[in-house]
């Protein structure tokens, strides 16, 4: 198997590369990122050496860079995670989300269907539904209803992609996952920000009451669903990816204060953002029936080895945060 990852620098994207040569290490992977500031090839040190891994640096909304490389690299698959994902960054300045949501995935499109590659995953995210009402929750038809720039950009390239199955037969694939975490996560994301700002005694931001609902997903347990929608996923569906566990933002930053055994005072409301959706709930048994497919990290596992590992990872941190880690591609490509 010849597998193209794009964004395979980022959190998410990173953690499936990993998986793939663990899992598969006869499998070709070529990973395509911007690296911009969430991109981070230390997160691949692991695969420093691997013949079977090769790293490009280029930007997915570069149409003929692309669809050069997808003829040089003829892929068997293309796994699509590229994407500016932080949402508050969207709505400070939306050209971004558009550029590299939507175009770039126009770009990954077209070249995918000029060089016939027989299987396209589109990876998007429950936001896309919008906020929804208890006690439902969101299965593959529901309307979708974007609150951001982000979730709009992403709902606009989910629909895209499904049109390129429509119209031209490209055998693609979209999954839609819930609030991901784990090790690795850029600390602007809701966990590893709290975790970091709990280890060195620094407010913790609760944007309004704090009773903003989302669903976890461990990371590690997205991408083996990533990898089961890959082999058993049909064309031209959609397949939900939840980890069947929803809580109100401010309790998992108690619970994030309580494993860090620091003190709840630590909390500081400020300002919502705006067009904040109150609830994401996902029905994920269309997966399931159709890959077998299920979560397997409890979340209470999953939090507590998560800020494990932010705590033995201090120095990763920091780097992250000064932009430090950046100096890791001069070093170890730029020659190349």
């Amino acid at each position: 198997m010849k597998i193209f990852i794009t964004g395979g620098a980022g959190f998410i994207g990173s953690a499936f590369v990993r998986l793939v040569a663990r899992q598969h290490p006869d499998w070709q992977i070529t990973n395509l990122d911007k690296l911009t500031y969430a991109g981070n090839l230390e997160n691949l040190e692991a695969l420093k050496g691997n013949l079977n891994y090769r790293f490009v640096l280029g930007d997915i909304a570069d149409a003929p860079f692309v669809d050069g490389l997808f003829a040089e690299v003829k892929p068997d698959s293309v796994v699509h995670f590229a994407a500016e994902s932080h949402v508050d960054r969207s709505i400070l300045s939306p050209e971004p989300v558009i550029k590299t949501n939507f175009n770039g995935t126009f770009s990954l499109l077209e070249a995918a269907r000029r060089n016939g590659i027989g299987r396209f995953l589109h990876v998007s995210t429950d936001e896309v539904y919008g906020s929804i009402e208890e006690p439902l929750e969101a299965d593959e038809h529901y309307p979708l209803r974007a609150s951001s720039p982000y979730s709009a950009s992403k709902a606009g390239s989910d629909l895209l992609a499904l049109s390129y199955y429509t119209t031209y037969k490209l055998p693609v694939c979209v999954t839609r996952a819930s609030n991901n975490y784990g090790p690795y996560q850029f600390p602007e994301k809701l966990i590893p920000l709290m975790i970091s700002n709990a280890f060195e005694d620094r407010p913790l931001p609760v944007y309004g009451d704090g009773m903003q609902i989302r669903d976890w997903l461990f990371v590690d347990d997205h991408c083996r669903a990533i990898l089961a929608v890959l082999s058993k996923g049909e064309p031209g569906e959609v397949y939900n990816v939840g980890g069947s566990l929803a809580l109100p933002n401010v309790e998992v930053i108690r619970r994030i204060l309580s494993i860090t055994e620091k003190p709840e005072s630590l909390m500081k409301t400020v300002a919502d953002r705006p067009g904040h959706d109150r609830r994401y709930a996902l029905n994920c048994e269309k997966l399931m029936h159709a890959t077998n497919w299920k979560p397997e990290v409890p979340f209470e596992e999953g939090l507590a080895e998560t800020i494990r590992w932010y705590a033995t990872n201090s120095e990763w941190l920091q780097r992250v945060r000064s932009g430090e880690y950046r100096k890791y591609y001069e070093m170890n490509y730029a020659g190349r």
